[in-house]
């Protein structure tokens, strides 16, 4: 089964907002094995079951029940993506929006999202995560803001919604929810759905050309594209993260289990850009970081979890990657998380 991915977009919007509100981002980034770097990483598609975790941390972190409802004001309007152009190019907002939908995997590989229009009220079922992801309402509630915020930039502040539904259930703070969305919520409710009137699809956009939809088109379609080809590197990881503890992750066992020849793999993975090696040692490193940052296992068991065969070789192999011995990049952690408990 292939992993599902979302765009680093969604990640570096959430990082904005972060920022935005003024969160100590170093001792989260921390916790979650990542650094800025990775945030600004070219191609960045991260894990999409990692948003759990993402969300689950941020709470205990802030201490915020509705860190996902307060995070959501703070998002930046979407912009520089293709999603974004296609709305620009199409003659009106309904078209934009129509056309858009046949890209959801350049936001996410979870995005199924669909669009109703039952005369003068239209509605979209945002199926933009996985069930367990749906159903956290942090997400639920960020990312909707991210959406309106950016259909109200694409129509010129035209976008407003009529009421929106959450799957995930709320017993309080309803009336603080329906201030910040600005309109009837409901929760516990079969799909997540936004509601707008149908008046918002003719609105214009300045900017339409057919010319120029017609090269973001072409240009869309070559990304999804190329994350058809990346797909490898999603299941090279899974493969990789179920036989570290065995010692022998290899090319040849990493291609035996996909069913497929060691150089098939190999001619696959150079086609994604990468290669096998910088795939295992990647998943090493994000892993060691998330080990060490977030839970009390000792160095040994560190070293048999992320497939060394010696903690001699670990400890070099961690050196070369972040420039800190594991012990030190721990410690470090513990001390952000001691300084935050006490600020």
């Amino acid at each position: 089964m292939q992993e599902l991915r979302d765009a680093g977009v969604m990640l570096r919007l959430i990082y904005e907002a972060m920022k935005a509100e003024g969160m100590d981002i170093e001792s989260l980034f921390k916790r979650l094995g990542i650094d800025e770097s990775y945030i600004n990483s070219d191609q960045l598609r991260t894990p999409h079951h990692a948003q759990v975790f993402f969300w689950q941390t941020l709470e205990e972190m802030t201490s915020d029940p509705d860190i996902g409802l307060h995070l959501g004001q703070k998002l930046p309007v979407y912009k520089g993506q293709v999603l974004e152009y296609l709305f620009l190019s199409s003659p009106n907002f309904g078209e934009g929006l129509r056309r858009s939908l046949n890209y959801q995997r350049l936001l996410s590989d979870a995005a199924k999202s669909d669009f109703v229009q039952e005369e003068d009220e239209c509605y979209l079922v945002l199926n933009t995560a996985a069930d367990e992801v749906r159903q956290l309402g942090h997400f639920s509630e960020a990312f909707v803001q991210g959406m309106m915020t950016f259909f109200r930039s694409v129509t010129d502040g035209q976008f407003h919604p009529s009421r929106i539904d959450f799957e995930h259930g709320r017993t309080r703070g309803l009336d603080e929810v329906e201030r910040v969305l600005k309109c009837p919520v409901h929760f516990n409710q079969p799909e997540n759905r936004l509601y707008f009137p149908a008046s918002v699809l003719d609105c214009p956009s300045p900017h339409a050309e057919p010319g120029l939809l017609a090269l973001h088109e072409q240009f869309a379609s070559e990304q999804v594209a190329r994350l058809e080809k990346k797909d490898i590197v999603g299941q090279v990881e899974r493969i990789v993260a179920e036989l570290l503890d065995s010692g022998e992750v290899t090319l040849d066992a990493v291609a035996a289990r996909l069913d497929i020849k060691p150089r098939t793999l190999r001619t696959r993975l150079a086609e994604a850009e990468t290669s096998f090696n910088q795939v295992l040692s990647d998943f090493r490193y994000r892993l060691a970081r998330q080990l060490l940052a977030s839970t009390n296992e000792s160095i040994d068991e560190i070293v048999y979890l992320t497939g060394f065969s010696e903690p001699s070789t670990f400890y070099r192999a961690f050196k070369r990657w972040s420039g800190m011995t594991p012990i030190e990049y721990r410690r470090g952690a513990m001390t952000d998380g001691v300084l935050l408990e006490m600020s």
